[in-house]
């Protein structure tokens, strides 16, 4: 299976988040590349890939091996080590990556503190370049620097086949939905003809219904906001009571209803704060159904 693509693999040391993000003329992509683990490392496996490189290199990082020597036990193990392409990541922001004889031109990789990238199939060497820049220029999230990292890449000239699929993953501890697992961000565009901006605009419906709230996005849920929240719910019919401002039970299992219908429960809190993401929401659908 030829996975001729670019990716990036990288460790943000602030947050503890650990990603992969990959784009490929080769059908979701997504489902053979990108491998992360939280408090443990990432790894990217490509180009003839030999898929058993994810899970066995982060069991090995896992073990206090670090990405040198996972990736020498990995391919000296491999009769086919020279047609792969592989990076690695740890939590120690110790990057290592490996670029076979075999791998079809133009095909490297650009290893620095906390990241590698690599890619095979390519325009030039100048789209792992362009990605290391990026990734170490741009600012945000994990996330939206390693969007940015594939988004200058493709500018390079990218995969010289075209474009179809890509994939962002990212994994921190208890990130996942519910806080249950570790799956931050586990996104994938599997067929496309701008499978990167497409990514780009799934990533941003992620950060509606997931992402947790900004400081300013809190605010107390006085008797103000409550009735303009009343208001709202009447006219998506959610709500029949009087939109008064007044607490009631009513209201609460309205404003849960909608929440829950919406994919926007993750937004409720058990405290006194208000997520105004919740209200910019119904807002547009009042607009939108006007």
């Amino acid at each position: 299976m030829r996975i001729s693509t670019f990716s990036i693999v990288a460790y943000d040391p602030v947050t503890g988040e650990l990603g992969v993000a990959v784009q490929s003329k080769f059908l979701a992509v997504g489902a053979v590349v990108p491998w992360a683990k939280a408090k443990v490392g990432a790894v990217a496996t490509q180009s003839y890939a030999n898929t058993t490189y994810g899970p066995e290199g982060l069991k090995l990082l896992s073990q206090g091996l670090s990405p040198e020597e996972v990736l020498e036990k990995l391919t000296s193990a491999d009769p086919g080590r020279d047609l792969r392409q592989v990076g690695i990541v740890d939590t120690k922001g110790q990057a290592t990556a490996f670029t076979g004889a075999k791998c079809l031109p133009w095909a490297g990789h650009l290893v620095a503190e906390n990241f590698s990238c690599q890619g095979n199939i390519l325009a030039s060497g100048k789209v792992v370049e362009a990605m290391a820049e990026a990734f170490t220029r741009s600012r945000g999230t994990l996330a939206e620097r390693l969007i940015s990292a594939l988004a200058a890449a493709q500018r390079e000239g990218g995969d010289r086949r075209g474009q179809q699929s890509a994939a962002l993953l990212v994994v921190k501890e208890r990130g996942g939905y519910g806080g249950l697992n570790d799956r931050y961000i586990d996104l994938r565009v599997d067929d496309h003809p701008r499978p990167i901006e497409e990514l780009k605009r799934i990533y941003e419906l992620h950060q509606l219904y997931f992402a947790p709230p900004k400081p300013e996005e809190l605010v107390p849920l006085t008797d103000d906001l409550r009735q303009e929240l009343q208001k709202l719910l009447v006219s998506l019919g959610y709500f029949r009571g009087k939109a008064d401002g007044k607490p009631s039970k009513e209201f609460d299992e309205a404003l849960f209803n909608f929440c829950g219908t919406e994919n926007l429960e993750e937004h409720l809190r058990e405290d006194d704060k208000f997520d105004l993401r919740i209200l910019r929401y119904m807002e547009k659908l009042v607009k939108e159904r006007a």
